[in-house]
């Protein structure tokens, strides 16, 4: 069994085994062979929980890999491999398993369970290994040294250890081949568990290879999509004339970089969560007022979570407020970037002079009335606003701030409201609407759906015109067996206010059907 930092799965599978070795030295008792039979039972239902999960980390990775083949189409071809490897050896210990539970009348009932036969006459033949036996030892270590070289490098050592074959040291201190020291002679429901553990190993094996090569080897990638950009210079305010020291950071901005906590002052003044500050994700949402004119000086700390404890990150910064406006404010309503396909509402002001006095101007950038106006960007990455103003004195004011376009992020494919991998009854399915939703988008779209394709296992692919199945799709559906899982994927989306906008590939769905 492996060292190192170890999953509570492979935790339960090293204490089975240790109760399994007890065994021999024990008078099996009805109580400790129905023990065995409520573990595997445990077993089997954790593998097709982590089947499922497998399934859409697999999906994931599919639609990366179409979109942006250069990054994606090996990993993906990778984890195709490494799936149909583990499915292979999956089934061929599920046959085990068959022909073992072929006599026993119920196979709840397990303290009947007693005998060794099956296996003993499977895999061995005197003191050597039987044609079974043989191809049992072959499956295994073919099965580790194949998948070992195709997984990130990061899990590597990890397969090797949960498929070890080598020679076992006996609490004698006498050597035994690995096959007689776990399988000779045990009862049969003890055998039974351990061919399923053996079966959660080849799943937990599938789920942190596609998990490394989706969240890991992929996330420098990935997770810039959650980083933004902003300005720090050594004070907030330059006089004209002086050289601006300011640098140009990154920060991130999803839940990950949420702190948990902060303890901050304003001017020696300690600030309380909620009236004078948020948190929220990338760091704290100050709520204070600007104060009179003058420097003023915000310190503390702040707490993020990391590995279940708290990482203290200093604060010390300053801000300045003026009585006499020199540059215009400019500020999106809801965030610093504007996205295409939408009406960005936007406040445009310089502090001291009328709204009537201030004049804006940018591509796509219409007045809504007083300090409001409304952005519709078009094509380029960036577009820069230019706002100016006169002055009680006559001087003119003006300023120019530039803002990211970004396009409307990808929609998420819903059944019945739901996202992701679903469960649920035939006849929910049948009469199920299938939708599309952006998720944490901070604009409220009304999305519609035109058309999809639908998949049932061992059936031709469905296309579907509207957002309900058709009556093909429903003749394939009555053929799905329970547990079966069905795919909702090309779903074709749109905004039903701006149909000319081109979503991104919406995410499919995978609905296991519980009937």
């Amino acid at each position: 069994m492996a060292g190192g930092k170890q999953s509570p799965r492979q935790k339960m599978i090293n204490l089975m085994y240790l109760v399994f070795i007890a065994m021999l030295a024990l008078n099996m008792s009805k109580e400790v062979l129905s023990a065995f039979g409520i573990m595997n039972e445990k077993l089997e239902a954790s593998n097709a929980k982590t089947i499922e999960s497998n399934e859409a980390y697999l999906a994931n990775l599919g639609v990366k890999a179409e979109e942006n083949a250069a990054k994606y189409k090996d990993l993906y071809a990778k984890a195709q491999q490494i799936k149909t490897m583990s499915k292979d050896y999956y089934d061929y210990l599920e046959g085990l398993k068959t022909e073992m539970m072929a006599e026993v009348e119920d196979p709840k009932d397990y303290t009947v369970m007693d005998k060794s036969d099956y296996l003993d006459q499977k895999f061995f033949q005197g003191d050597g290994l039987s044609e079974g036996g043989e191809e049992f030892m072959k499956r295994i270590q073919d099965y580790r040294t194949q998948v070992a070289a195709i997984v990130p490098q990061g899990i590597k050592s990890s397969v090797e250890a949960r498929f070890e074959t080598n020679e076992v040291t006996t609490r004698d201190g006498s050597k035994q081949d690995w096959i007689k020291y776990h399988y000779e002679g045990f009862p049969q429901v003890a055998s039974l568990a351990k061919l399923t553990a053996l079966q959660a190993d080849i799943k937990a094996t599938e789920e942190s290879a596609l998990k490394a090569m989706l969240e890991g080897e992929l996330s420098d990638q990935v997770s810039l999509k959650n980083f933004e950009t902003s300005l720090f210079g050594s004070k907030s305010a330059y006089y004209s004339g002086e050289k601006y020291d300011g640098k140009i950071i990154i920060s991130k901005t999803d839940n990950s970089s949420k702190p948990v906590r902060a303890e901050l002052t304003l001017d020696g003044r300690k600030l309380s969560e909620g009236t004078d500050y948020r948190l929220e994700e990338g760091g704290v949402k100050m709520l204070v007022g600007a104060g009179a004119p003058g420097d003023h000086e915000v310190k503390g700390k702040l707490f993020f979570s990391q590995d279940g404890e708290e990482i203290e990150v200093p604060v010390s910064n300053s801000f300045a407020t003026i009585s006499k406006p020199n540059a215009a404010l400019i500020a999106a309503d809801k965030m610093n970037v504007v996205y295409r396909g939408v009406a960005n509402p936007m406040s445009i002001s310089i502090p001291g002079i009328p709204n009537n006095k201030v004049t804006a101007s940018a591509p796509g950038l219409k007045s809504a009335g007083g300090s409001k106006y409304v952005m519709n960007p078009g094509t380029g990455r960036t577009v820069t606003i230019t706002a100016s103003g006169k002055l009680p004195d006559g001087q003119t004011v003006s300023s120019k701030s530039e803002f990211r376009i970004k396009d409307i992020p990808r929609p998420a494919g819903t059944v019945s409201k739901q996202d992701g991998s679903v469960k649920m009854p035939r006849n929910n399915m049948e009469i199920a609407t299938i939708g599309a939703m952006l998720e944490d988008f901070d604009f409220d779209l009304n999305l519609a759906v035109s058309g999809f394709k639908f998949k049932v296992p061992g059936q031709p692919t469905v296309s579907v015109n509207g957002n309900k199945l058709n009556g093909m799709a429903k003749t394939a559906l009555k053929r799905a067996k329970r547990g079966d899982v069905v795919q909702i994927f090309d779903i074709q989306a749109y905004i039903t206010n701006n149909k000319s906008y081109k979503l991104k590939k919406v995410s499919p769905v995978v609905v296991e059907i519980t009937n």
